[in-house]
């Protein structure tokens, strides 16, 4: 009987250690479910400015893909899961780079209405601990911070231009961007 219960455990954390992924001190599920669709992690990586860590995102689809051009401009349920690891990141920051990352994916020409209103959804306090999850489902972007909905945007053209902050041709992150595609 005791070896029969060994064995059972040995499976169950076997099981338990590889559904989820590890970035840095963080660790990510390998399969969620977010506004009513389940996803895969694609990737995941961590977000590093002048050497410090800021943040482990993840990057969640239904099919998996490591061409970025593929995902951005993909009509199909996603998701970015953002866990902030620093006190360094705090609501400023943060819309600041967002703000810059909308520039560089969009060469300038991002939708200002758009823009503001995702921006919107980091103006509580950001803590370390904290974790975002930005859905797009059904032709929506929903932001969640600590599974509390934050506000949402419409359209696959505003999609793309966010998808391209993490994935475009001047990703926040270029090493990130690597380990969200898998690679």
């Amino acid at each position: 009987m005791k070896k029969l219960l060994l064995v059972f455990a040995v499976i169950v954390s076997v099981n338990f250690t590889t559904a989820q992924t590890k970035v840095g001190d963080v660790t990510l599920p390998n399969k969620v479910t977010l506004s009513g669709e389940s996803m895969d992690l694609n990737g995941a990586g961590m977000r590093e400015k002048y050497w410090m860590d800021l943040y482990a995102g993840g990057l969640y689809v239904q099919t998996k893909s490591s061409d970025a051009n593929t995902i951005i401009n993909a009509d199909a349920p996603m998701a970015m899961k953002l866990h902030i690891v620093s006190g360094m990141v705090s609501q400023k920051k943060m819309i600041g780079a967002v703000n810059e990352g909308f520039e560089n994916s969009t060469s300038g020409k991002a939708t200002a209405k758009e823009q503001a209103a995702f921006t919107a959804c980091f103006n509580d306090e950001i803590n370390k601990e904290d974790v975002f999850d930005i859905v797009y489902a059904n032709g929506v972007t929903t932001v969640y911070k600590n599974g509390e909905k934050k506000g949402s945007v419409a359209g696959l053209a505003f999609k793309k231009a966010l998808f391209g902050i993490w994935l475009g041709k001047k990703p926040a992150d270029k090493d990130l961007k690597k380990g969200m595609l898998g690679k």
